[in-house]
């Protein structure tokens, strides 16, 4: 029978082809040292011939010996001309994402305007601080429109700021009057009806 590729073991560097990989693991598999470092500079050779553009800039073959080690899976004993890749700077170790973890019960305000919040309760009382916690407000609102507008007043509103603000911020609902938003539907939401004739 025919031999396919679909029977092969998969290439490790399928851009060097799959005689280049039998060469290479015919080379791990020679006993002996000497001999085994005269198949691997000979194999060196042939992929400088067949892929010149490997060279470095002053026609080095670092990235030669490196692709030679991955392609021998870390696993050919010879005595390396220059230093090679190893497994472990093949694949780094990916350092995680800080993430906070903090719950929060405001999820549909977001952090930012949670810590505006705090950031304007911590302030003294001036015009400035009743113009922000004013935008913030009617921001919240929007926010509340938008997620649940059965639920958006401006008692509700007033009731979360100053639970973020752990009491700091109590707004009197009579000095204050937020914006009415309405939550008007994304436009390609609804399917056209198509008119009969």
């Amino acid at each position: 029978m025919i031999p396919y590729n679909t029977g092969e073991p998969q290439l490790l560097m399928p851009e060097y082809g799959r005689n280049i990989q039998r060469m290479i693991d015919h080379c791990v598999m020679i006993e002996d040292r000497d001999e085994r470092t005269r198949c691997a500079y000979a194999i060196s050779d042939v992929m400088a011939t067949l892929f010149p553009s490997m060279l470095g800039d002053k026609g080095d073959r670092q990235k030669i010996w490196d692709h030679i080690n991955v392609m021998s899976r870390f696993e050919l004993d010879i005595d390396f001309p220059c230093e090679v890749i190893s497994a472990d700077q093949l694949t780094p170790g990916h350092s995680k994402i800080p993430y906070t973890g903090t719950f929060t019960r405001y999820r549909h305000y977001g952090r930012n305007i949670q810590s505006m919040i705090r950031k304007v309760a911590d302030m003294e009382n001036c015009v400035e601080k009743d113009q922000l916690i004013f935008l913030l407000a009617n921001q919240m609102k929007k926010l509340l429109v938008m997620q649940n507008p059965e639920s958006a007043s401006d008692a509700k509103v007033f009731v979360d700021i100053a639970d973020i603000s752990e009491g700091k911020i109590q707004i009197n609902p009579d000095n204050y009057r937020l914006n009415d938003y309405i939550d008007v539907a994304h436009p390609g939401s609804s399917k056209s009806k198509k008119k009969k004739k």
